[in-house]
């Protein structure tokens, strides 16, 4: 199981952990969406930035 991450909102006046968060996912800007392993590191990366992304679970990867 995968998990598609798209990038919803920008990175201007957020928190430096947040920030870090939504680079180590690979997200750059508004738009940008990743697919990377559903694991316990990536989902609690996403809970860091979880008001800023959308997740979807993508089958086959």
């Amino acid at each position: 199981m995968a998990l598609k991450i798209t990038q919803l909102k920008g990175t201007v006046r957020i928190k430096q952990n947040q920030r870090d968060s939504l680079r180590s996912l690979g997200l750059k800007r508004i738009g940008h969406e990743v697919v990377r392993p559903d694991t316990p590191v990536v989902r609690g990366q996403i809970n860091v930035v979880r008001h800023m992304v959308k997740v979807e679970e993508v089958a086959g990867e």
